[in-house]
């Protein structure tokens, strides 16, 4: 599932400008997450970074609807998701 995600949000993270660093599906006091971990050459990640990536992503996730249970999406910068 983590590979098919992987597959096809890497182009439009892409095209928006950053770099997909990793996807993760864990599961966090009781809540599951899809964290999907960003970089980008020029700058460090900022929370509107996290923001435009998640407006492209929307409507990716939701029209492949690869996971049955509910998630929450958590775009984070390398930074965060390597702590």
């Amino acid at each position: 599932m983590i590979e098919k995600i992987k597959k096809l949000i890497e182009n439009p993270i892409n095209d928006a400008g950053y770099i997909l660093d990793d996807v993760l599906y864990l599961k966090e006091n009781n809540n599951n997450f899809l964290r999907i971990i960003i970089d980008k050459k020029e700058r460090i990640i900022n929370v509107n970074d996290c923001v435009i990536v998640n407006e492209v992503l929307d409507p990716i996730l939701d029209k492949i609807d690869f996971i049955e249970e509910s998630y929450i999406v958590d775009i984070c910068s390398k930074e965060k998701g390597s702590e």
